[in-house]
Order: structure tokens, then C-alpha cells, then sequence
């Protein structure tokens, strides 16, 4: 049986907002994703693990 893990982001946006994911991704996704977050400016940004149905929070 295969288990696909799939991640969410916390990171606060260049203008000091925190933000997280609204979304979760796969692993490509998520890489594609952590790239598209370090061009735009973004800092704090950490990666986390998410089961079904959950996504990450800020604070």
C-alpha cells in the first residue's frame, strides 16, 4: 500500500503578514511551490506535513 503525504506552508509575506496554506500539496507541488514563495519574497517559510484534510495554521 502506498501512503501519499502531503504538505502545507507557513511563511510571512515581504510585507510582514503571516500567511499559511489554503491548499495541501504533493510533494512536486510542494517543491514547486516553496519556489514560488522564496521569488515572491517571502520569509519564515517552513514546510509542514499534513494529514488528509488538514492544513496548516500561523501562530
Amino acid at each position: 500500500m502506498t501512503t501519499m503525504q502531503s504538505y502545507g506552508f507557513t511563511w510571512t509575506d515581504p510585507d510582514g503578514t503571516p500567511r499559511a496554506s489554503a491548499v495541501a500539496y504533493d510533494r512536486i507541488s510542494a517543491d514547486r511551490r516553496r519556489k514560488e514563495l522564496e521569488e515572491a519574497g517571502a520569509t519564515d517559510i517552513d514546510e509542514v506535513a499534513v494529514k488528509p484534510g488538514e492544513l496548516p495554521t500561523t501562530g
